[in-house]
Formats: structure tokens, C-alpha cells, sequence
């Protein structure tokens, strides 16, 4: 096998999202949003999908503005982890 065919432990998958529950011990939900064209009429229609994301440290509040990434599943609906909070709620 080649190098390029290796998967790299950091080119998992990332997302943007707002944070709008933190109520659980380590475990915040994003609400992430994207923008898709509607197959016959052409115009642009926003699409949310929730998830839980894991939050070792508890450090987001809700509005925040994060990134994340896809991970090992951590418990039944948990497979993203926080990487990093983009902008904090005002």
C-alpha cells in the first residue's frame, strides 16, 4: 500500500455548527445546518441535522459557534467529538 491510501487519523470529517443544548455532563448538541437545491424548482432550501457531539473539558454553553469531528462511536447516538469552539455566545 501506498502512503496516500493510508487513512490519517486527522482527515476525518468536519462540520460547523451552533451549540443549542449543553444540559448533559460532557456531551453537547449541534444543530448543524446546509443549504441544498431543490431537484426541479432550483431554489435553495436550509436542511438542520442535529447530533451529539462529546465535550470532555464542559467548556461550551449554548449559541456557541463549534467545530467538529466524526469519531469512533463513544455511546449510542455520540459519534463526533469537539474540536474546537470558533466564537462563544454573547
Amino acid at each position: 500500500m501506498s502512503e496516500e491510501t493510508t487513512s490519517n487519523p486527522s482527515s476525518n470529517r468536519t462540520l460547523d455548527g451552533r451549540v443549542t443544548s449543553s444540559a448533559m455532563d460532557k456531551t453537547v448538541t449541534v444543530l448543524i445546518e446546509r443549504k441544498v437545491k431543490h431537484p426541479l424548482y432550483g431554489k435553495f432550501m436550509r436542511r438542520s441535522t442535529k447530533i451529539h457531539a462529546h465535550d470532555e473539558e464542559n467548556a461550551c454553553s449554548e449559541g456557541d459557534l463549534v467545530r467538529v469531528e466524526q469519531c469512533r462511536p463513544l455511546s449510542k447516538t455520540k459519534t463526533w467529538r469537539l474540536i474546537e469552539i470558533l466564537e462563544k455566545a454573547r
